[in-house]
């Protein structure tokens, strides 16, 4: 006997219908690519989404055409997730910070046959356009441009081209498990892989993004994603947004610490989202300028490890709670989240204050569990550490154009981290499988020797990887960068590893150089760390 109960299709156009419905007068606010804000609602929201899906299947695209975006965190492209998935598109976001080589193999291996852009991209994709034959249609994010209409032949330009749908156009129907946009891993080697997610893992993963023990948007928050939209999807955050109708401030191509600081005093921002390496900018700024961030109350990171002393400046500078995340490209990105349990309410606040410095625990719909090297399930005790393993609701099946059998592990994901996970389901990563150290026989966590690094006054940054050595395999070695005005010893930074770890995980050597290299969503390249500095303790 079957339930007797209605049923609809879980789409991404029920989302935004949601929005423009109920939370129609709603401010998004949007900091344009070429200048200025403009304030706009989820009412115009969607029904340019709409006009933009007419559009769309007006140029004659089939079902499940690709509909590729080169652009920032800005109105129009809130517009284009909505209004290419709701049309039975996909919608395929691209990190502009990969290679062009990586562009042109992405974007034919997808198949896209429309391609947006923002006007800070001109040059890239005129560079690359003679190398993309099955892009049919290229439209810039604004109104008409004649300067830009002579840079690429045959340009279209969005307002144009919305301005011939209709704002009352139907959405078509169609099975929830259509796929509705897609996402190309960042490629640090080899080619980029496509994660192809559906309008139903979307809609179920908005549903645990809006949970309170996830990150817990609501009507009455206003919401900065300065992680980018073409990074999964800004973390799923404008379809969690849309479905609750939070407020959004879009920031445009501005993402250093100045910019975020502005439009979170100027717009009362309560909850952002971004990177570790944005939080230093922004906390750096705030100090700099005397802004008390009076509005924010939460920030949620991810991307790499927050360092635990970035989540105390928040707390006890500025009062603002950081949720630390996890999550892969694969996972839509959502794998948990860092929120307590009652009972660690009657624990003493420090011991509180380090439990939020591991990754936290998965939502309904994720389950975790750790193997050794033969695949056998590792104690869930904090303690025992081996491969993380995940599955879910929006876990992915498949790589885009490929099998599930060249995937899966017996219908597990293999997420090439190295973890611990306790009796709660709180998850510390220790390290990536290909950048943990393994000296003598036993483990460091890279991970742990740069959380306690990076804290140090003098350094600007930190990555630390594992040297060859002709006795251990392995050591540890520190590759640090000065702060501004600071010149400190080898002697000076290893002190502050002093009674905070094991005194045989303390790096062996110190090693200064100008930046660290980071791939196109900002995590440190430690594959060529290794291959600069791999060798500083041989001879």
């Amino acid at each position: 006997m079957l339930g007797q109960m209605m049923n609809f299709p879980l789409t991404i156009s029920s989302l935004i219908d949601h929005a423009a419905r109920f939370h129609g007068d709603t401010s998004i606010v949007s900091v344009n690519t070429g200048g200025g804000v403009e304030d706009t609602t989820w009412g115009q929201v969607g029904a340019n989404a709409r006009r933009l899906g007419d559009a769309l299947l007006g140029l004659g695209l089939e079902p499940q055409a690709r509909c590729a975006t080169i652009a920032w965190n800005n109105r129009r492209h809130l517009e284009i997730y909505f209004g290419v998935s709701g049309a039975g598109l996909v919608c395929h976001t691209i990190n502009p910070r990969l290679f062009p080589e990586q562009l042109v193999y992405i974007i034919n291996h997808a198949e896209d046959r429309v391609l947006f852009i923002d006007r800070t991209f001109i040059p890239l994709v005129k560079a690359i356009r003679d190398k993309l034959p099955g892009v049919e249609h290229i439209v810039l994010m604004e109104g008409r441009d004649e300067a830009a209409a002579a840079e690429i032949e045959g340009l279209k330009f969005y307002d144009e081209l919305i301005a011939d749908g209709a704002p009352d156009f139907t959405w078509p129907e169609f099975d929830e498990n259509t796929a509705s946009s897609l996402c190309y891993t960042s490629g640090t080697t080899g080619n980029p892989k496509g994660v192809l997610y559906s309008h139903r893992s979307t809609v179920l993963h908005s549903f645990a993004s809006n949970l309170n023990d996830c990150i817990g948007f609501s009507a009455m928050d206003v919401v900065l994603p300065v992680v980018p939209m073409f990074h999964v999807n800004a973390w799923g955050t404008p379809y969690a947004c849309a479905m609750v109708g939070a407020r959004m401030v879009l920031p445009g191509p501005g993402l250093d610490g100045p910019s975020l600081v502005g439009l979170i005093d100027t717009y009362r921002v309560g909850i952002a989202l971004g990177v570790p390496t944005i939080w230093l900018g922004l906390l750096g700024e705030a100090q700099k300028s005397g802004s008390k961030l009076e509005s924010l109350t939460r920030t949620v990171v991810g991307g790499s490890a927050c360092p635990p002393s970035m989540i105390t400046a928040f707390r006890e500078e500025y009062g603002v709670e950081t949720i630390h995340a996890w999550g892969m490209t694969e996972m839509s990105p959502l794998g948990s989240s860092n929120q307590p349990l009652a009972k660690h309410m009657d624990l003493p606040l420090v011991e509180q204050h380090a439990l939020r410095e591991n990754q936290g625990r998965p939502p309904w719909g994720v389950d975790l569990k750790i193997v050794d090297a033969d695949g056998v399930e590792l104690p869930r005790d904090g303690v025992a550490q081996g491969n993380l393993m995940v599955r879910g609701h929006w876990i992915l099946d498949s790589y885009f154009l490929s099998t599930r059998d060249e995937t899966l592990t017996d219908d597990w994901f293999h997420t090439g981290d190295v973890a611990t996970l306790d009796a709660d389901g709180y998850l510390s990563i220790k390290d990536r499988s290909k950048d943990i150290i393994k000296s003598g026989g036993e483990w460091i966590s890279s991970v742990d020797l740069e959380n306690i690094a990076i804290a140090h006054p003098a350094l600007a940054d930190a990555a630390v990887i594992g040297a060859r050595h002709e006795k251990w395999d392995e050591r540890p070695v520190l590759v640090a960068v000065a702060a501004e005005g600071q010149d400190p010893s080898e002697a000076e930074v290893l002190s502050i590893f002093e009674g905070r770890i094991a005194k045989w995980q303390v790096p062996d050597r110190v090693v200064f150089t100008d930046v660290l290299p980071r791939n196109a969503t900002g995590k440190v390249l430690k594959r060529n760390l290794r291959e600069s500095f791999g060798d500083v303790l041989i001879g």
